[in-house]
Parts: C-alpha cells; sequence; structure tokens
C-alpha cells in the first residue's frame, strides 16, 4: 500500500504546510529578539517613560523613593552595558525599568525576594559581581525598606539646592548614580568617581558638569539612565563654582 508521503498531490500539500509552519515560527523567533528599550523623556524629571516624574510631593524620612534611589542605583550597578541592561539583558535578565525589577521582588517581603537576596550573597554570585564593588550595608537596607514598603513606582522631590557641600549632597550623587561605573573595578572612561579627588578631578576639567548636562561633545551621564533634575545639576553647579570643596 502505498503512503501518503508518496503520492504527487499528497507532497505538494505538505510543502505547503511545512512552509507555513516554518513561515510562523520565523516570525516568532524575530519577535524574540525584541528588547525593551526604555524611553528617555527629557521633559520628565523621572526620564524614563513609565516612571513617576516631579510629583511636588515632599519626601518623607521614613519611607524610599523608586525613582530617586533604587532605579539609579540599580543602572549604575546592574543595569549596565554588558549586564542586565536592555540591549545585553545577561541570563535574560533585563533591569532597565520599573516593570522588569518588580519581577523579581515580593513587595512587602524583601527576604523573599531573589534581587535582594542576590545583591547581599557574598563571594562570586553577588550582584554586582567582583571585581565589581560590592552594595554597601546601607544601600541594600535601603532596598530592603523599598520592597518592604511595597515596591511602588513612586518619586518625591527632595532635592534641595542650597545644599551643595561634598558630604551630604555630591558624594552620595556619585555613588547612588555614577559610582557603579567608574570605580576602581571598572574605571568607564578611565575615570574614578569613588573618591572625592577622582570626582575634583572631572569637576576641575569640565567633564561632570559637561556629561551631567548632556552636553554636546560629552558623554551623557548616568550613561543608560536617567538625566539628573535640574536641581541636582544645580547642585553640581554651586559646588563646582565654589571650588569643589572637600566639605
Amino acid at each position: 500500500m502505498k503512503t501518503l508521503f508518496k503520492q504527487p498531490g499528497n507532497n505538494k500539500a505538505m510543502r505547503l504546510v511545512l512552509a507555513i509552519i516554518a513561515a510562523f515560527l520565523i516570525i516568532i523567533l524575530i519577535n524574540s529578539c525584541k528588547h525593551q528599550i526604555p524611553v528617555i523623556d527629557n521633559s520628565n524629571p523621572g526620564g524614563v517613560s513609565g516612571l513617576p516624574g516631579s510629583t511636588g510631593r515632599s519626601c518623607s524620612a521614613d519611607s524610599v523613593y523608586f525613582a530617586n534611589e533604587i532605579f539609579p542605583l540599580i543602572t549604575s550597578t546592574c543595569a549596565m552595558s554588558g549586564c542586565h541592561d536592555a540591549t545585553s539583558h545577561k541570563e535574560g535578565i533585563n533591569l532597565s525599568t520599573y516593570a522588569n525589577i518588580a519581577r523579581y521582588v515580593v513587595p512587602g517581603n524583601a527576604s523573599n525576594s531573589s534581587l535582594y537576596r542576590q545583591v547581599i550573597k557574598t563571594g562570586s554570585e553577588r550582584m554586582p559581581p567582583p571585581p565589581m564593588a560590592a552594595w554597601t550595608s546601607d544601600q541594600a537596607s535601603r532596598f530592603a525598606k523599598w520592597i518592604n514598603q511595597g515596591a511602588q513606582n513612586n518619586s518625591c522631590d527632595q532635592c534641595d539646592t542650597t545644599d551643595y557641600k561634598y558630604s551630604t549632597a555630591i558624594k552620595p550623587m556619585m555613588q547612588n548614580k555614577c559610582q557603579g561605573c567608574h570605580n576602581p573595578a571598572l574605571l568607564g572612561g578611565n575615570i574614578d568617581l569613588s573618591t572625592y579627588a577622582g570626582v575634583k578631578a572631572v569637576a576641575d576639567n569640565g567633564k561632570l558638569y559637561g556629561s551631567i548636562t548632556w552636553a554636546t561633545g560629552f558623554s551623557a551621564m548616568p550613561k543608560g539612565g536617567l538625566k539628573m533634575s535640574d536641581c541636582e545639576i544645580t547642585q553640581v553647579s554651586k559646588w563646582i563654582t565654589a571650588g569643589a570643596p572637600n566639605n
């Protein structure tokens, strides 16, 4: 008895079915290769579409805010080029948006959140991996507090242009938004912003101000992250104008 696959008519039909299946698989493959790229919105102090912008809400000392602290920290230490940014998404993980970060936390339960457990690990399994600097205990504590408070996509207006001291304004800004890419283990642009001397050097040569204002001819910083708010840029400007003191 002849099989169906040996009959000319059926062979033609089978080739058509296989062609349709192949086309369908190609479409799926193409769509699966698309990356979620954040949309930078300079009119929104939040910077990235989907993040809250200026709210007029004063910051509470008892709260941790995603747009102000958590997102800049993750962007500068985890969602960098070659790691967990929108283009590289190493190990299939993309931490460049709130929605993606929220996939790895359990609101109200930091200890059961995979992302939190990863950043508090020690040794080679932690994130960021060695030789990059580990999160400080304060950074990990703030992250845990944000998760335990509900892991909200929130923000507040905390900046104070009258405060432009290095210790209270500039140093914390560098730690949360710049130091992840500019430290002894990862000298982006051959620049170390983990010390006062390093920050002072780029303040004096104009690179710091040019980069954070996204001026023409400078590499926009934080790279891949949110543009600093007008208030933060003013703080840096005032500090530089005052001579960039270690105060």
